[in-house]
């Protein structure tokens, strides 16, 4: 499941071959890297977006068969040539970053989903490179497991996020529950906020179901890192609703029980 740092990206564990852990942390450290840039400390924008451009610049570098200036390219350069990993999935996860550093609200779900469509499906695609499983129909359950997966962060943050000037709900489902940003901002768990949280919670437990065909698809011990992936993401959704959205007072993470649940449940997946 999701690490602490950036919690859609997974890191490269003992149930992933030993051959394949090297270039996912290539792919994991770019990503997080990235992520710092987008969203630490207190850089100004035009200083984020310098950094991001510095990124941009490496994989031209790497398109162009340049040697890379930097360790972590230099990591990354190798993973892409040996695996013949495609680029694009790497700028759109630099796109998506660049796109948090000016843009703060969605105006609806479709929005939404273009934006996680950049910022947490590019790494499953790169995923299934590595283990030569691309064909659409895993591609696009890699999808909905990856949306789904940034989606729940978004749900279990809303609190840390508002503190960032970040809103992911959708504006449109706001009115639609009669919910506000200020109850927001005052931490007002009502039952119209309730109701939000569980529309948001049904739809994204939805969108996560519809990836599960991916698990069986998969070879071995890849397919057993998805199970309890895809199980942790959907105890997070269980935790959410257990407190009726109130992740203002109860920030729903997962501890010891949690994965046991979470991997008796993906014995039986």
């Amino acid at each position: 499941m999701p690490v602490d740092h950036y919690e859609n990206f997974p890191v490269a564990s003992l149930l992933v071959p030993a051959r394949l852990r090297r270039p996912i942390e290539a792919i994991y450290h770019f990503a997080r890297s990235a992520d710092d840039i987008a969203d630490e400390g207190d850089a100004a924008p035009a200083i984020r977006l310098a950094g991001l451009a510095t990124y941009r610049a490496e994989l031209d570098r790497i398109a162009g068969g340049e040697p890379a200036a930097t360790p972590l390219f230099q990591t990354l350069a190798g993973a892409i040539r040996e695996y013949a990993l495609p680029l694009q999935p790497f700028h759109d996860l630099l796109d998506a970053f660049a796109q948090d550093v000016v843009k703060k609200r969605y105006a609806d779900y479709p929005e939404l989903l273009d934006y996680c469509r950049r910022s947490a499906n590019p790494v499953g695609r790169l995923v299934l490179h590595l283990f030569e499983r691309t064909e659409p129909e895993h591609l696009e359950q890699s999808d909905c497991i990856c949306t789904a997966l940034q989606l729940i962060n978004f749900w279990q943050d809303i609190a840390i996020d508002w503190r960032k000037d970040r809103v992911y709900i959708p504006q449109s489902d706001l009115p639609r529950f009669q919910v506000s940003e200020a109850d927001i901002a005052a931490g007002r768990c009502t039952p119209a906020w309730t109701a939000l949280m569980a529309f948001e919670i049904d739809r994204t437990e939805a969108l996560m179901r519809r990836g599960l065909p991916l698990v069986h698809a998969l070879p071995g011990r890849l397919g057993w890192e998805i199970r309890l992936t895809v199980q942790g993401g959907l105890r997070i959704l269980e935790r959410i609703r257990g407190v009726r959205g109130d992740i203002f007072r109860h920030r729903p993470t997962l501890g010891p029980r949690d994965w046991l649940v979470a991997a008796g449940r993906s014995l039986r997946m």
